[in-house]
């Protein structure tokens, strides 16, 4: 229902072994140098690089979109929900550009995705309180009523992982 963002905003990256190296270590550990990166590859992977080779393949990387970096708070400040979104299909022509931007934009939203089914639209989002969380849902549907039907939200407790695991990346070479 929502138009998919433009295939040429894509990253039009060429990996390089090293390049999935890099990731996969900053995957674990987002605070190397590329002093410490490039003597990880020397010692790990048997690639030797200078420290400039290897801020020049990041940044690359980064100025591509090759990755995204975000500040993730720790869990334990935060109530985080997973909220799905159903559409009032009468007036979503009309209101669904506001919608999806004040739910995209909102300081809350952490992760923020469509899909299909019947709740199209999705985010993992995160509060001060359930107060303030169940506050945003009523102001989202003073504003945006007239576009989403019904706003289904799960508790997100124990959260066991929240990381990239490096191993993820190895599937980059196969592109």
């Amino acid at each position: 229902m929502v138009p998919q963002e433009d295939p040429e905003d894509a990253p039009d990256w060429k990996f390089k072994e090293r390049d999935i190296y890099i990731l996969r270590e900053l995957s674990r550990d987002p605070q190397l140098s590329s002093r410490d990166l490039a003597s990880i590859l020397e010692e790990k992977y048997d690639i030797g690089v200078s420290h400039v080779t290897v801020s020049e393949s990041i940044r690359g990387m980064r100025e591509e979109g090759v990755f995204r970096e975000a500040v993730i708070p720790n869990e334990e400040y935060f109530v985080f929900g997973l909220f799905e979104f159903k559409f009032n299909t009468e007036n979503f022509e009309e209101g669904w550009r506001d919608a999806m931007a004040y739910i995209r934009d909102s300081p809350n939203t952490l992760f923020y995705f469509l899909s299909d089914g019947e709740y199209q639209w999705k985010a993992v989002m995160m509060f001060p309180t359930r107060s303030a969380e169940s506050k945003w849902i009523h102001e989202c549907y003073k504003k945006h009523g007239e576009v989403i039907a019904n706003i289904r939200n799960s508790v997100v407790h124990n959260v066991l992982k929240f990381r990239t695991d490096p191993a993820v990346l190895d599937t980059l070479s196969e592109h």
